[in-house]
């Protein structure tokens, strides 16, 4: 591929520029200069076949199917008010999404018993009761305290199989503990509120064996893409050192979902709250069916996204590669990105290495990253929408050779 893009694009591209797109290419300035002049049908033609050379750069479409669903919330099995029926049956029905996780906390709630016992039972009967495959897909979780390296996180399970996760000492988890837990391929454990004083995470001090494959990247009026982002309207305590950016400056391979943590059976809908404390948080999954399997997989491989209500597609690829992966590349990138939402699109912003590289502000393209800056480099997307929504990928990391 390297070869062939060297014939149509100036040999001196490199030296000039650490960036491209196929505007420049030989096949799109050869058709700009022409001697005659077009007009009417004939012109509106070139124009077309012009823009169709464009699109000639962009990958295949892509091979999998995007699911939409909430996986953080909470309900009166803990500190919550619907029960687990009205629940998944508001997440079914009324926000209308393809998958869901009921995750109340293992504590039981203030004053209340623990979900070790007929509470957990009832939670996982719920979570088996509502899996309709290929329609609406549940995944058995639930949240734990994980201090003092997470406080609060997510343990899902592959299927609804398996005891609860339960620590030595409660509410405290040990390094050996968490290790062994990021450790089993029939669990996934996910953070929130990674930020927060009281209940965050320093990823900057942490042993990066022991951080997680995805973070909670939104909830409800919070954001922990970086310290003091704008998007983080909630007044608690914030601390350096707990945002997905800190973590990914460290080498983390971590991807980002998004979740509601709704306690009141307003996940997955937008609310009259003000600001944007109205917007749910909604995980979009890039997977083959919508089964419990498959986007547990996806999951797992980080294959997914996070964003701010609504709908939101996103299609983010380097090089052929889909979010949440990581190769090795000797060449130049070519990144692919497609969004399209149901709201105006505002920007794209391509972040490479947790620095904003560039932005576009149209819904599908490709550049061409000629410049290794790392020995690897990580790319994310995020996509701002005219009214105010954001959406977030999971990276690709490149790999110099």
């Amino acid at each position: 591929m390297a070869d062939s893009y060297d014939t149509i694009f100036s040999p001196e591209r490199r030296q000039a520029r650490r960036y491209d797109t196929p505007y420049r290419s030989r096949r799109m300035t050869d058709q700009v200069y022409r001697e005659d002049e077009l007009t009417g049908a004939e012109g509106a033609r070139f124009r077309r076949n012009f823009f169709a050379t464009q699109r000639s750069f962009y990958p295949e479409p892509s091979r999998y199917n995007i699911y939409f669903g909430e996986l953080h919330g909470h309900s009166c099995l803990s500190d919550g008010q619907p029960d687990p029926d009205a629940y998944f049956q508001h997440i079914r029905d009324v926000a209308k999404l393809d998958f869901a996780a009921l995750t109340d906390h293992t504590h039981g709630g203030l004053a209340s018993a623990t979900l070790y016992g007929p509470k957990g039972d009832a939670l996982r009967e719920a979570t088996i009761r509502y899996n309709q495959p290929g329609k609406f897909s549940t995944i058995f979780g639930y949240e734990i305290e994980a201090y003092p390296y997470y406080n609060n996180a997510v343990v899902y399970h592959s299927d609804f199989t398996g005891e609860l996760f339960r620590t030595s000492v409660d509410g405290d988890i040990t390094a050996q503990e968490l290790k062994a837990l990021l450790n089993r391929a029939d669990r996934l454990l996910i953070p929130h509120d990674t930020y927060h004083l009281e209940s965050g995470a320093d990823f900057e001090w942490m042993d990066p064996t022991l951080f997680t494959p995805l973070i909670e990247i939104y909830s409800c009026g919070d954001s922990a893409e970086y310290f003091g982002n704008p998007q983080n309207v909630r007044k608690f305590g914030m601390c350096r050192g707990g945002c997905w950016q800190d973590a990914l400056r460290r080498g983390a391979k971590m991807g980002c979902i998004a979740a509601s943590d709704d306690h009141c059976k307003q996940n997955g809908i937008i609310t009259d709250a003000e600001g944007i404390n109205k917007f749910p948080g909604i995980t979009g999954v890039l997977c083959e069916e919508n089964t419990t399997e498959a986007i547990f997989r996806a999951l797992k491989a980080r294959r997914c996204y996070g964003f701010m209500g609504g709908r939101v597609w996103m299609d983010f690829r380097i090089n052929g590669h889909y979010m949440g992966e990581e190769f090795a590349s000797d060449g130049d990138r070519h990144i692919y990105f497609k969004v399209s939402a149901d709201a105006p699109l505002k920007k794209i912003t391509l972040v490479k290495n947790c620095e904003d590289y560039l932005y576009v502000c149209q819904g599908e393209g490709m550049v061409f990253d000629y410049h290794a800056a790392a020995d690897c480099d990580s790319y994310y997307l995020r996509v701002e929408l005219e009214d105010g929504r954001l959406g977030w990928t999971s990276p690709i990391w490149v790999h110099r050779k």
